[in-house]
């Protein structure tokens, strides 16, 4: 558990990753490089983006300071497969106790599964899950619902997702989560579009300046 411990200390120092989930290989490569040049060390590729595997290998070939790994990832075959190409973390939307165990015991990588309830955050740690995925937070009440599982439920790091903004993850992190992932509103459409590529990473170190000024 060493690698993975190693891991959700920098996370803990992070407080974010950036999650691309993109049909275009070109754009998708483009936007993690505008994420890391602003100082985002932790970037997930989510499993149904273009072509993933060819992505996850290339990043983590050309980005050796950053953490590349892959969300989305559903079976078996899927984990298998990001591994082989490089990734290291894995996140689910999810819970999944054989994902987990092969994750943790065969790939020695983290593995985040996601979850709604307390109920899940209880079950999957108890089945050795060392963070989990608050999935989807925005339709969960956002950063109160971070805090109120947080208030039983102290020693299980929570990862907000689906729903995070660059407005919103502070109060995230000041509810108790240790980090959030944030996807589409770290990557306006107009930027993309436009190839202003330096807004987003004007946008991503603002989101990180935010989030380092935040003690937990």
């Amino acid at each position: 558990m060493t690698l993975i411990n190693d891991w959700l200390k920098l996370l803990r120092q992070q407080k974010a990753i950036a999650i691309i989930r993109c049909d275009d290989f070109d754009l998708a490569y483009k936007m993690a490089q505008a994420v890391a040049a602003a100082g985002m060390n932790q970037i997930e590729i989510t499993w149904n983006s273009d072509r993933p595997e060819k992505l996850i290998t290339r990043l983590r070939t050309e980005l050796p300071h950053c953490t590349i790994g892959t969300g989305t990832i559903l079976n078996v075959e899927q984990l298998s497969r990001a591994i082989a190409a490089g990734a290291q973390f894995v996140f689910s939307p999810c819970f999944d106790v054989q994902l987990l165990e092969i994750c943790h015991s065969h790939y020695k990588v983290p593995f985040i599964p996601g979850i709604f309830t307390p109920t899940e955050a209880v079950q999957a740690w108890q089945q050795g899950a060392k963070v989990v995925k608050v999935f989807p937070i925005k339709s969960l009440g956002g950063a109160e619902y971070i805090k109120c599982l947080q208030a039983p439920l102290p020693h299980i790091p929570l990862i907000p997702t689906g729903g995070v903004t660059v407005e919103n993850a502070p109060k995230m992190i000041e509810a108790g989560a240790i980090a959030v992932g944030i996807s589409s509103n770290l990557f306006p459409p107009e930027a993309i579009a436009n190839n202003e590529w330096h807004k987003i990473t004007q946008r991503t170190k603002y989101l990180l300046e935010q989030l380092h000024t935040i003690e937990i």
